[in-house]
């Protein structure tokens, strides 16, 4: 939808540096790397300090170039914001964080109210459903859940940031495919469900906006902006 997103420049600046700084704020720079399989990324990388690890080209998706990462350097668990989150604020990759701090062997995932019509019906927004603990029990880019007069009465959104224990990226790397479910919906997330995982849903802000059109880059440069304003 928008190649090479992680270099389009908001504002004048790559959206992966926005995207680094706000990590920042919450960890030490040591404690950061990108991960990419483009020379591109790595050199702005180089030129701004900031730690990289390259990865094969052939990953199948974004959890799967993590899980590469997790086998070269060894953690217990890791965060992982996705780079064109560039207004994913502080404070909400601190929440995850912290429960992986206290859940270290569970997958935990961002999520947010949806209060635009507009955002329940998108393609581009994967939706989803929990239970009363919750434990994701799926996710969409289809409006879920939908009543019979196929009207928005209330919706989630999901917020990219996770964290994952180690062993169970090593798992969900054993797959040289992408699951069924997982294909159908284009979500990555849904191969850890089809493997009998489960992942916990953390409730962050409905500041993040993920830049995944041009509409979407001009609403964030935008409130960018604003901000410096």
């Amino acid at each position: 939808r928008l190649p090479n997103k992680p270099l389009i420049k908001l504002n004048g600046i790559p959206m992966l540096l926005l995207t680094v700084k706000n990590c920042l704020k919450v960890t030490k720079s040591k404690n950061i790397y990108v991960a990419t399989d483009d020379t591109r990324i790595k050199d702005l990388c180089r030129l701004n300090n900031i730690n990289c690890v390259m990865t094969s080209s052939k990953c199948l998706t974004g959890t799967d170039r993590v899980a590469e990462f997790a086998k070269k350097i060894k953690k217990t668990f890791y965060i992982n914001v996705q780079g064109d989150e560039p207004l994913m604020p502080a404070i909400d990759i601190k929440k995850i964080l912290d429960y992986a701090k206290k859940n270290p062997n569970t997958i935990t995932n961002g999520f947010t109210t949806i209060i635009d019509k507009k955002q329940f019906f998108s393609e581009h927004i994967p939706k989803l459903v929990f239970d009363n603990n919750n434990f994701l029990m799926y996710m969409s880019r289809s409006p879920i859940p939908l009543n019979k007069m196929k009207k928005f009465v209330f919706g989630y959104r999901q917020i990219c940031v996770y964290s994952f224990p180690r062993k169970k990226l090593l798992m969900f790397s054993k797959h040289k495919k992408k699951t069924k479910v997982e294909n159908c919906e284009d979500i990555e997330i849904l191969r850890f469900l089809e493997m009998g995982i489960k992942i916990k849903m953390i409730k962050l802000s409905n500041k993040s906006i993920s830049v995944d059109t041009k509409k979407d880059k001009i609403q964030v440069e935008r409130i960018l902006k604003n901000k410096n304003k």
